[in-house]
């Protein structure tokens, strides 16, 4: 591919998914009115070439290898990961129209079962998180090792030009042919919703082998905050005037639509996002949401599981100052885990999922809180039902700063004192039967899934508490 022009740079980061974008819009009668046009598929450039991360030859200024490659022990499951570059043409909407199409190149990065026999035959397409100002599979990093047992092939889209924009930077050598803006003459990101249907139809027609030997049957869109965002305006602008290329949507920590289309949604919020959302919707035959009391919508565990990346590739982790101790220990991920697998079912089935009571709410739609400070209604996990620390989806910057803004995603986690555990749990038989009894229970409910409340127990095993 061509260099193209140098492109226009982001004036900031992106924020909030719930003020990011409209939602409003829908496609206009006389476009709903017309055939849906065909998906087409891009062309495929790859595996693309690289050395691995920590080879002397890859560590240079230019990066070889894939931007925030997993450090996740893929082999051991019987996974791979590669990096792909897709480019076609992709149209700008207006009221569910077409009114100008642009050149593009982007790429996706892949990672799925080596083998056929190891793949559940679903695709799992995140749309790329930019909100830090990069590439971010904040699904993926949290989930990995569901995905990965479960059999899913994922893939990464990068379809925005903060994202793509900071892969050259990161390295010309391997990205500086990519463009998601036709040499700057188109902002907001308008080609990203074709970019995210083609690259979808590039794993489901197997093109140019981008999912391998593996058969992939269900095709499941997925995006977190921002990036729910803007799969909502793809749901309720772009969409209508398409053939539609995904079997289901899953929208977490952000917006959803509650459209009238065959297609499932299914959405998962946090504490943080349920606060955002003082009159939630209800369920319908084709619409699902789960609020997760005590989650966060960026907590701990995706802080954790982007250690690695993180320094490896930027240098280190972003420090931040909160009024309260930050991110949440609620383990979001667990519902998010269970809810891809209800959302397979349901695709492929017909199942659906179990519907969950929402958090409760004042008359002035805050959320109502206990005397110890926990968020009352919602899905209740054991980290929150059996608690040794308080967890919260609340927190709030202690100090002027541009990164110090993101302190209001990041929940609290204030640990309990070892007199106050005591007190709360005086055998370690008495916190492990408390915390089974609770994990059984959602388990029976499908909120979580059983290797996530094995997962539970071994932590209360041996984290100490209880003598």
């Amino acid at each position: 591919m061509k260099n193209p022009p140098e492109r226009l740079r982001a004036a900031k980061v992106l924020g909030l998914s719930l003020v990011l974008v409209s939602t409003s819009a829908v496609a206009s009668p006389a476009a709903a009115e017309e055939a849906p046009s065909p998906v087409p598929v891009p062309q495929v450039e790859g595996p693309v070439p690289g050395t691995p991360p920590g080879d002397p030859e890859s560590d240079d200024i230019e990066k070889t290898y894939p931007f925030f490659a997993s450090t996740e022990k893929l082999a051991a499951y019987g996974y791979v990961e590669e990096e792909f570059f897709i480019s076609g043409t992709a149209g700008v909407y207006e009221g569910g129209e077409t009114v100008s199409e642009h050149p593009y190149a982007t790429r996706i990065v892949v990672r799925r079962p080596k083998r056929d026999v190891r793949s559940n035959g679903t695709a799992l397409l995140e749309w790329q998180n930019v909100s830090a100002g990069y590439d971010l599979d904040a699904l993926w990093a949290p989930s990995a090792e569901h995905i990965m047992r479960s059999g899913y092939t994922w893939v990464g889209v990068s379809a925005q030009d903060v994202g793509v924009s900071r892969l050259a930077e990161w390295s010309r050598t391997r990205y500086g042919g990519l463009d998601v803006t036709d040499g700057g003459t188109v902002g907001n990101d308008e080609l990203s919703y074709d970019v995210f249907s083609q690259a979808a139809q590039a794993v489901r027609t197997g093109e140019a082998g981008v999912v391998g030997r593996v058969e992939i049957d269900n095709v499941l869109a997925i995006g977190a905050s921002q990036s729910a965002g803007r799969m909502t305006v793809y749901y309720n602008e772009v969409l209508p005037s398409i053939e539609p290329v995904f079997d289901g949507y899953g929208f977490m920590v952000g917006t959803a639509p509650q459209g009238d289309r065959p297609e499932p949604v299914f959405q998962v919020n946090s504490e943080t996002d349920a606060a955002w959302n003082p009159s939630p919707p209800d369920d319908t035959g084709a619409f699902r949401l789960w609020e997760v009391a005590g989650a966060a919508h960026s907590g701990w565990a995706g802080r954790h599981a982007r250690e690695g990346v993180e320094k490896r590739d930027l240098g280190g982790q972003t420090e931040f100052d909160c009024t309260e101790p930050p991110f949440s220990r609620v383990p979001l991920q667990h519902a998010l885990n269970a809810s891809y697998d209800h959302l397979d079912a349901w695709t492929r089935k017909g199942t659906p999922p179990p519907t969950a009571e929402r958090m409760t709410r004042t008359e002035q739609g805050r959320l109502a809180r206990d005397e110890d400070g926990f968020a009352l209604g919602g899905i209740r996990l054991s980290q929150v039902e059996v608690p040794t620390a308080l967890n919260t989806g609340a927190n709030a910057p202690a100090a002027d700063g541009e990164t110090n803004r993101f302190c209001v995603l990041f929940g609290t986690h204030a640990p309990y004192s070892e007199e106050k555990l005591a007190e709360l749990y005086p055998t370690r038989g008495e916190y492990i039967r408390s915390v089974t009894k609770v994990d059984n229970r959602n388990v029976r409910d499908g909120y979580i899934t059983r290797r996530d409340a094995a997962a539970n127990r071994h932590d209360a095993v041996w984290s100490g508490i209880g003598g």
